[in-house]
């Protein structure tokens, strides 16, 4: 299956950077403390996390690592929770300054800082009952791309015995007669282990099987 090209994928992160910093500034204060779908973090927590990374720096991330015990998910969630502390007017403006900058976070590729803003926009979003369209084919990549990645995902063995079947473009993926299938905004929400907020989204046999899970 085809990819994108890197002009593509960085166009998309600039627009949806962009675009959310536009969403979040129209929010009122009582929008940016509502959870999001990211367990524990608030609309703000995601905002926070989503400006944070181009400003990452490898020194003061392995300092993080280290305080963090070395655990992955302990180390992201204390840091974001601490960026989150800061003014809102802050986060807008980191998130608006990481629109064209072309800075990855330490250990972060192009594909997981597209992936990472598609799927944070809609956990800010969906709780917040905002239809917010991924574009299409940033979204198959990303798809794509969490399926074979592991971890922090495990995807692959999350969803094993089922067929997961785009609807809206050309991908597919995983064994098994039980079918999940939908738009693919919905299978990435899936994939990276939004279950609640994609099902709704989900049809197929395979949809009952997930459910049950």
């Amino acid at each position: 299956m085809a990819g994108m090209e890197k002009a593509a994928m960085w166009r998309v992160i600039d627009e949806e950077r962009a675009d959310l910093a536009d969403l979040l500034m129209s929010l009122p204060p009582e929008q940016w403390a509502c959870p999001s779908l990211c367990e524990g973090w608030t609309v703000r927590d995601v905002a926070a996390h989503l400006g944070f990374a181009p400003r990452a720096r490898l020194a003061p991330v392995l300092l993080d690592v280290i305080r963090a015990r070395g655990n992955f998910d302990r180390f992201v969630d204390n840091v974001t929770r601490r960026e989150g502390t800061r003014p809102p007017a802050d986060l807008l403006a980191d998130l608006r300054a990481a629109s064209g900058s072309r800075r990855l976070a330490p250990g972060q590729n192009l594909a997981d800082a597209m992936m990472d803003v598609l799927v944070h926009g809609q956990d800010i979003a969906v709780p917040l009952g905002i239809d917010r369209v991924m574009p299409p084919e940033a979204a198959r990549h990303s798809t794509e791309h969490v399926w074979r990645m592991g971890f922090p995902f495990h995807a692959r063995k999350r969803l094993r015995g089922l067929r997961l079947v785009a609807t809206d473009t050309d991908w597919s993926a995983g064994e098994g007669d039980a079918v999940v299938e939908g738009p693919i905004a919905a299978l990435l929400l899936l994939v990276s282990g939004r279950h609640t907020a994609a099902l709704s989204r989900l049809g197929g046999p395979g949809a009952a099987v997930l459910a049950k899970r």
